[in-house]
């Protein structure tokens, strides 16, 4: 234990960089053990954030309340434990449909509710606050909204923190970076449509953000203007969103339910595409209680575990091909929820099995004879699955079995994580083949986004180009270029085209001075997934040990006072970018936490010692 020169304990300092979900997660878990802490070892930890402490960057409170969540309230909490009928505290407190019920303010929030992005950052500084108000009066919790810079190694252990502003250096013996999404340094087709944008007046390239960080306002997209959107995924629908009810335009529901926008005038056309022109189709209509949890029966931990095994005895490794040992897994898991499903709510002949790629691509092999014959075709498409979404994710067969591909995440983890794939397999089967139609059948917005894009698109505000879209330039009418090679007549000129798909975390293309410096010092390194011949690809991934998370550098040797969560991590392990755990369930978002939390304050020896 150190002391100053007064005899006194001095503190023992942390340092928790990012205070979206993944670093309040970890603060909330500090809290709650720290109640059993040493009362004479003092503790200060920097809470540290660039953008708003307490929220973050995604889940800032100044944003416009028309980005929403795309998981139901009631599913959604930040406490380690749920309410037990005292104040509300780190280990027992509300999810996040509770908490706005009970806040003075707060438009109440029902189980099944999908919450406002701002109404969640609120939910994480009021998080942050209990976390604060809780903690015993040898912890201090310092918030510093700043941007960090550098870190560097103290002679004595531990690092200085260097900030964008005073006090400019904080020391600290241990350090999480839980930094969160990335800014991306543009890829050459970015780069080109920067280089044509940026040469030419009133044209704009906008990419590689949050539409809530991107200049959507008129002043870029005057009204009337065409503008190309590159990318269906949820990102799309922001996007939608700002140019439309942003702009002033209103959707209005008829009495047989339908959905019609009037427009106010104000919007520009919408012109959007992707590789399956299919925007993501809507979540089902939660039926499943905020606790539910789903025992999976084909893709379990004990059968994968049993394929490694056999691996190894056969091969000499226990790395996994996805696609014999995984997607079977996964595609029985679907088909038994499927069937199940359609027999319970009466069905007596079985349904033909799940076709996943058929769903993420419907159109392919088609061609159309105009933009009108493919729209005609698209509404269809979502039309139908809005009947399937309206049905419920419980009480209806499809989307009941497509959630099986959220519920066994953990599983597929297992699999894949730390190189547990074969690295020809974890790059072509898993990522490139199986990730953008798991992403689009999986992770769908609230059955309200796609009936207001409906709407949009029989309104004539929005139309979808059709597949394999291409996004091009035009030198000599100084546009941008939209056009399917399947929709005959469907090229559009635009004199805007945003990027609406989520950058992908890597560290060579980070443009963050902090990890730019780690890079440059050694203090980190780039994740190489290894084949079974020592063959090493390089994956954008911060390299990091198992649990709990230390970051490992240049030479190979992780730091035992350093730890990484979160998105940075991606490639490391799979599917980082999860924000909240569910109330009442130790989920994996928990256990990281609590992992993180128990080695730093082991580190610090702060926790009481028992028996």
């Amino acid at each position: 234990m150190m002391t100053n020169s007064r005899g006194g304990c001095l503190p023992c300092t942390l340092g928790v960089i990012g205070t979206g979900p993944r670093g309040i997660s970890v603060l909330e878990a500090m809290a709650a053990r720290l109640a059993h802490s040493d009362p004479d070892q003092p503790l200060r930890i920097y809470a540290i954030d660039d953008t708003e402490v307490g929220a973050g960057r995604v889940w800032r409170t100044d944003q416009d309340d028309w980005y929403t969540m795309n998981t139901v309230a009631g599913q959604i909490t930040m406490y380690s434990g749920v309410p037990d009928g005292g104040p509300w505290r780190p280990g027992a407190g509300p999810a996040l449909d509770e908490w706005a019920c009970a806040t003075e303010g707060e438009a109440d929030l029902g189980p099944d509710d999908y919450a406002g992005r701002q109404t969640y950052g609120r939910y994480l500084k009021s998080v942050f606050a209990t976390i604060r108000e809780s903690l015993p009066p040898h912890v201090e919790l310092i918030a510093l909204n700043r941007r960090v810079i550098a870190l560097e190694r103290r002679p004595v252990g531990g690092w200085l923190v260097e900030l964008d502003q005073m006090p400019f250096l904080v020391a600290a013996d241990q350090v999480l970076l839980a930094t969160g999404h990335p800014v991306n340094t543009p890829d050459p087709f970015e780069q080109r449509m920067l280089d044509f944008a940026g040469a030419r007046d009133g044209v704009h390239y906008l990419h590689g953000d949050s539409a809530a960080d991107m200049p959507l306002g008129t002043d870029t997209i005057p009204a009337g203007t065409t503008v190309a959107v590159k990318g269906l995924g949820l990102s799309f629908y922001d996007v939608m969103l700002a140019l439309t009810t942003g702009r002033g335009g209103e959707f209005k529901r008829g009495t047989d339910g339908t959905l019609t926008y009037l427009p106010s005038g104000q919007e520009p056309k919408i012109v959007a595409g992707s590789r399956s022109s299919l925007p993501i189709p809507a979540r089902g209509v939660n039926q499943k209680a905020p606790d539910h949890t789903y025992a999976p029966v084909f893709l379990t931990r004990e059968t994968i575990l049993g394929a490694q095994q056999e691996q190894q005895r056969d091969h000499g490794h226990g790395q996994l091909s996805f696609n014999r040992h995984v997607l079977p897994l996964i595609l029985k898991e679907l088909d038994l929820v499927y069937q199940e499903t359609h027999r319970d709510s009466g069905g007596q002949e079985p349904l033909p099995p799940l076709d996943l790629d058929a769903l993420a691509r419907p159109f392919t092999g088609e061609a159309f004879a105009s933009p009108a014959t493919f729209h005609e075709r698209l509404l269809e498409v979502m039309r139908d699955d809005l009947q399937q979404a309206y049905l419920g994710n419980a009480r209806g067969p499809l989307k009941a079995a497509l959630d099986v591909l959220r519920d066994t995440r953990a599983v597929v983890r297992l699999a894949v994580d730390y190189g547990g794939l074969l690295p020809a397999s974890h790059h072509d089967e898993f990522v490139r083949e199986f990730l953008p139609g798991n992403a689009l059948l999986s992770a769908g917005p609230p059955v309200e986004r796609v009936e207001q894009l409906v709407a949009l698109i029989e309104e004539g505000t929005v139309e979808i180009a059709g597949p394999d879209t291409r996004f091009d330039i035009c030198e000599t009418s100084g546009r941008f270029t939209v056009s399917s090679p399947r929709v005959t007549d469907s090229l559009s000129q635009a004199r805007v085209l945003i990027d609406a798909r989520v950058p992908t975390p890597d560290l060579r293309r980070d443009t963050s001075r902090l990890t730019r410096s780690l890079l440059a010092s050694g203090v980190i390194s780039e994740y190489r997934r290894t084949g079974p011949l020592g063959d090493s690809h390089p994956t954008g991934g911060l390299n990091i040990t198992r649990s709990p998370f230390h970051v490992i550098d240049a030479e190979g040797a992780f730091h035992d006072d350093l730890y990484a969560l979160g998105i940075p991590t991606e490639h490391t392990r799979w599917f980082t970018q999860v924000g909240s755990g569910k109330p009442g369930l130790n989920t994996l978002f928990r256990q990281d936490a609590a992992a993180i939390a128990e080695a730093m304050l082991d580190h610090a020896d702060i926790l009481e010692k028992t028996a």
